[in-house]
């Protein structure tokens, strides 16, 4: 799963925003699909951008992201280098643009589970807030804070 960081979740959270807030959506469209949404947000590239790069070769976000090479010098293997570097793995992508990773499906409440289709704005929308918050509580459970245990010695030392 991506890099459990701050940026990360809040590349999710902002993408998964942006959507429930109308922004156009077609799934068909390589620069405003569930990955054109999310290269939007990491690269600040346009939906006409992302998709402009991506039709320099054949296939969809999958395909795109199976014939990746980081040193083809193409503009879509540059949005995917973008996106790497920001934290996120092709496996996730490639998961994104279908909703199927499995421990992010699992998240999802399971009425909502069943019905949820790749192709749907909210389900993209839920999809994205349940990955967030999985990252987040991931993120919270590796956080140790100290122990602040008050003795008779601490308080008389003040």
């Amino acid at each position: 799963m991506a890099t459990c960081s701050l940026s990360v979740i809040e590349a999710l959270r902002t993408t998964a925003q942006r959507l429930a807030t109308q922004a156009p959506y077609q799934w068909g469209h390589m620069g405003s699909c569930n990955c054109g949404h999310l290269a939007q947000t990491v690269t600040r590239l346009s939906k006409a951008e992302i998709h402009a790069r991506a039709l320099q070769r054949y296939g969809d976000w999958d395909q795109q992201l199976r014939d990746y090479c980081p040193t083809s010098g193409l503009p879509i293997d540059e949005t995917i280098d973008e996106m790497l570097a920001a934290g996120f793995t092709r496996s996730d992508l490639a998961h994104l643009e279908r909703l199927s990773d499995p421990s992010i499906r699992g998240a999802i409440p399971f009425e909502r589970r069943n019905a949820l289709r790749h192709n749907v704005r909210d389900d993209v929308v839920l999809y994205l807030r349940t990955w967030a918050q999985l990252l987040e509580e991931q993120l919270v459970a590796g956080i140790e804070l100290p122990s602040l245990h008050v003795t008779p010695e601490s308080i008389l030392s003040r």
